[in-house]
């Protein structure tokens, strides 16, 4: 705010308003009122931002889960990410057979995935009207110690119903035999290679299957 003050503008404010937006866009929160307790089992903890420059100047807010306040979790909160060696290789297969290639990274992918953890916040002045209130945290909002693995379980049941295995030598390479040749999508995280005819089909379905998410969630 300081900051903005000095400059005479809105940049670092504007940044903090689009990450709100789009956190409450997704229903990452329960809200159960102002000054409501939360129910039993359920541990309070931080949420903060992380600010940062972009390469195009532009100002960038996270709001980031106090997840180190948290016991460590007894299963597996493992997320893997595609070899180098698969990436050289599907690069090679495309070219081979004439695939297209496209490169997408999915924006606020954590919040496409509901976490199993037991945890809450309350608002503070930067939520505007829900200052005060308890917010249950319902989605593998970032920060949390198990999103990644929850957003990784989302992406692959998803890639699943679109007709994807994933390959014996690497399982966060994906592959589906169209016929004629093979389809890939390459996983790291959130970001993705896909490897076939028309590309475009894999962002329409994950697009697709998003918007329906959200549309659950609001009903």
């Amino acid at each position: 705010m300081k900051l903005d003050k000095d400059n005479g503008d809105t940049y670092w404010q504007d940044a903090i308003k689009l990450e709100l937006s789009q956190i409450l866009g997704y229903d990452t929160f329960k809200d159960i009122g102002i000054g409501a307790k939360a129910p039993t089992g359920f541990q309070r903890i931080n949420v903060h931002f992380v600010f940062d420059v972009k390469a195009t100047l532009q100002r960038k807010a996270r709001l980031v889960a106090g997840g180190h306040m948290t016991d460590p979790p007894k299963d597996s909160v493992y997320s893997g990410v595609v070899s180098l060696r698969s990436l050289r290789l599907i690069c090679f297969l495309a070219e081979l057979n004439e695939l297209e290639i496209m490169s997408a990274d999915i924006g606020n992918a954590y919040l496409e995935a509901y976490t199993k953890e037991k945890v809450y916040c309350v608002a503070g002045p930067e939520f505007g009207d829900l200052a005060g209130h308890t917010l249950i945290i319902i989605k593998a909002l970032y920060g949390l110690r198990t999103s990644g693995a929850r957003f990784h379980e989302r992406l692959v049941d998803t890639l699943r119903d679109l007709g994807f295995k994933p390959s014996y030598a690497d399982p966060d390479l994906w592959m589906r035999d169209n016929g004629s040749t093979w389809d890939y999508v390459c996983v790291y995280v959130d970001d993705l290679l896909v490897a076939m005819k028309d590309p475009m089909w894999v962002d329409e379905q994950i697009t697709g299957r998003s918007l329906e998410l959200q549309a659950q969630g609001h009903l």
